[in-house]
């Protein structure tokens, strides 16, 4: 069984299989222990069941990104399976393959990605010529983390190797 963890937004999301799970949490470091245990248990499934772990690992918020990486590396350790990396970018672009990726960074700019460009800012002018290049725009709305069962079988059957480390796009705070 696959667990995905997303905890690049103000929720908790996680999946378990086909089994979706959202959480409102004031704080994700105490909500997260307990929203796994609650899908697990609503599952009838264990620990020991799971196979791998994925986790989105950005863009998006830098705190919960950050602990949801460590609770992720958590379970592979204890637990001696593979943790994969999963970005908002490959959610999207997995439905829509030829999209060009526009996520609203909230400060003015945006996280953008297509398949053949990596991740970037951009400012709106350059959003508005970049994405004329594809036949869709996407980014707009949620991205559907059902797909992220399909990235994780993806990257066990490509034996990925991809580190398990924070997709930043801009420096944090401290560093400016």
């Amino acid at each position: 069984m696959y667990l995905i963890i997303n905890t690049s937004g103000k929720d908790i999301e996680l999946l378990l299989n086909d089994k979706y799970l959202k959480i409102q949490a004031e704080k994700q470091a105490i909500g997260l222990p307990t929203a796994v245990k609650t899908i697990l248990e609503q599952n009838n499934t264990t620990m020991a069941d799971l196979t791998a772990v994925g986790v989105v690992v950005g863009p998006g918020s830098f705190t919960g990104i950050r602990m949801g990486i460590a609770y992720a590396k958590g379970l592979s350790i204890g637990l001696n399976i593979p943790v994969i990396p999963i970005t908002a970018f490959d959610l999207y672009l997995y439905s829509n393959p030829d999209a060009f990726v526009a996520i609203d960074s909230g400060k003015g700019d945006f996280f953008v990605a297509t398949k053949t460009m990596a991740p970037c800012i951009m400012d709106i002018d350059t959003v508005e010529t970049e994405q004329m290049k594809c036949p869709q725009t996407v980014g707009h709305l949620p991205f559907d983390l059902t797909n992220a069962i399909h990235i994780v079988k993806e990257k066990l059957n490509n034996k990925n190797t991809e580190p398990v480390i924070p997709l930043y796009l801009r420096p944090s705070y401290v560093e400016k």
